[in-house]
C-alpha cells in the first residue's frame, strides 16, 4: 500500500511520536527543551546527529560462494565487491546515506585499503576528522564468502581495529553529537575497558543519548561490558551476541538481563524473525522482518542500528524507529555487502511502507 503524502511528510519531518519538543532558544551552546509535562532543561548543543566510535572494517565479498575452492583451482562466482563495514563504520556510513549529519572516530592503517575506507567515507558525507593512521598495523580486514542462503563464512585481520584509541580532545570531539555509538566492543583492546567507559559516561554528562552495538561476542566479552551498561540508552546487539553474554535465549530474558544492569532500552535483532523491543517506558513487543528475496546478511544488524538512530534522531516513537529499522536492514540484505541496495532515506521509508512482512 502506498504512503500517503501527509504520512510522508511526518515521517520527513520527524513528527511521529516526539516525546521532546524543541522550545525557546540557543544561548552559550545550549538548547532550552520541554518534554509531554511540560519540564524544561537545557542541553548542551551538538554539532553532529551522530558520532560513531570504534570498529571499522574493510570487507571484501563474493557470492555465490558455498564451498571453498580446491586447492590450485578457482571457483567462479557471480559478484564480488569491496565494502565500508564494522559496528562503527558501517553505522557511520549507513546513517549518512539516510541524511544524518555524521562523525566516525576509528583507526585505518598506513595502506590502500584504509585510504579507500576513507575516501568512501568522505565521498558520502562523513566526517573523518577523528579517522586515525596508524604505521603499526595494516587496516582491519575481512574476506567473506557468501552462500546461497546469505550467511556468510569469514577470515578476519583485526589489524587497526587493536590499536584504535582517543586521547582527551579526541574523546571531546567524539561526544559532539546528539548521539553517541559506541560500536566493537571485544575487539578494541587498546580502547576497551577504561576508555570505553568514560567515553560513554562523558556522554551522559554532556545530556547526549548513547547507543550501544558489537560483534563476536563471547562469554569473556560480558566482562568488558558489564561497565558500560548503566550509561548504555540503546543496546541493540543480536540475539546471539546477547545470548553469549548473559547465557539465556530467550528474548524476553535476554532483555531484562541487561536492563537490569542498567540499560534503559533493549533492542534485540532476531535475524529471520525481525526484533525484540523492551522499551523503558511501556510494554516490550516484537517487529516481524521483511519478507525479501534475501541475497546476503552481511552488515544487516549494522544496517539496522543506523535505521534506528535515524528515527531517534527525528524523534520519532521507538515503534517507528525500529520499523524504519527493519525496513533499512531489509534494503541491506537484499544486496551484497553492508550497504547492499540501501539507498537515501526516501526509498528506506517508502520500503518501510510497501515491503510485505513475514508471517
Amino acid at each position: 500500500m502506498p504512503m500517503p503524502a501527509s504520512l510522508r511528510a511526518r515521517f520527513a519531518k520527524g513528527q511521529t511520536g516526539q516525546s521532546w519538543a524543541s522550545a525557546a532558544a540557543n544561548c552559550s551552546g545550549n538548547r532550552l527543551e520541554f518534554n509531554s509535562n511540560n519540564d524544561r532543561k537545557f542541553v548542551n548543543m551538538a554539532t553532529f546527529d551522530v558520532s560513531a566510535v570504534g570498529f571499522l572494517v574493510l570487507d571484501t565479498l563474493c557470492t555465490p560462494a558455498d564451498a571453498m575452492p580446491p586447492k590450485g583451482g578457482a571457483t567462479f562466482v557471480d559478484r564480488m565487491t569491496m565494502t565500508v563495514a564494522g559496528t562503527a563504520g558501517a553505522a557511520a556510513l549507513d546513517c549518512a546515506m539516510l541524511g544524518l549529519k555524521v562523525r566516525l572516530a576509528a583507526e585505518i592503517g598506513l595502506d590502500p585499503m584504509g585510504e579507500w575506507l576513507a575516501s568512501e567515507l568522505e565521498a558520502n558525507g562523513v566526517d573523518i576528522a577523528l579517522l586515525s593512521r596508524t604505521s603499526k598495523a595494516q587496516t582491519a580486514m575481512s574476506m567473506l564468502p557468501i552462500g546461497t542462503d546469505g550467511a556468510r563464512a569469514a577470515f578476519f585481520v583485526p589489524g587497526s581495529s587493536r590499536t584504535f584509541k582517543l586521547d582527551e580532545p579526541g574523546m571531546d570531539a567524539a561526544i559532539d553529537a546528539d548521539l553517541v555509538l559506541l560500536g566493537g566492543t571485544g575487539l578494541l583492546p587498546s580502547f576497551d575497558g577504561a576508555a570505553s567507559v568514560a567515553l560513554l559516561k562523558q556522554a551522559k554528562a554532556k545530556g547526549r543519548t548513547t547507543v550501544f552495538d558489537l560483534i563476536l561476542a563471547n562469554p569473556e566479552t560480558t566482562e568488558l561490558v558489564e561497565p558500560l551498561l548503566p550509561y548504555i540508552d540503546y543496546f541493540i546487539p543480536s540475539i546471539d551476541e546477547a545470548a553469549a553474554m548473559s547465557g539465556l535465549r530467550d528474548p524476553a530474558e535476554v532483555a531484562r538481563w541487561f536492563k537490569e544492569r542498567g540499560v534503559r532500552n533493549a533492542i534485540l535483532t532476531l535475524e529471520s524473525d525481525g526484533a525484540y523491543v523492551s522499551p523503558e517506558h511501556g510494554q516490550p513487543f516484537r517487529m516481524p522482518a521483511h519478507d525479501i528475496d534475501l541475497v546476503d546478511t552481511t552488515g544487516c544488524g549494522d544496517s539496522f542500528t543506523a535505521g534506528f538512530m535515524v528515527g531517534l534522531v527525528k524523534g520519532w516513537a521507538i515503534e517507528d524507529c525500529a520499523r524504519f529499522a527493519n525496513a533499512v536492514a531489509a534494503q541491506v540484505a537484499m544486496g551484497l555487502g553492508s550497504q547492499g541496495k540501501l539507498a537515501d532515506f526516501e526509498s528506506a521509508v517508502e520500503a518501510m511502507h510497501s515491503f510485505p512482512l513475514r508471517t
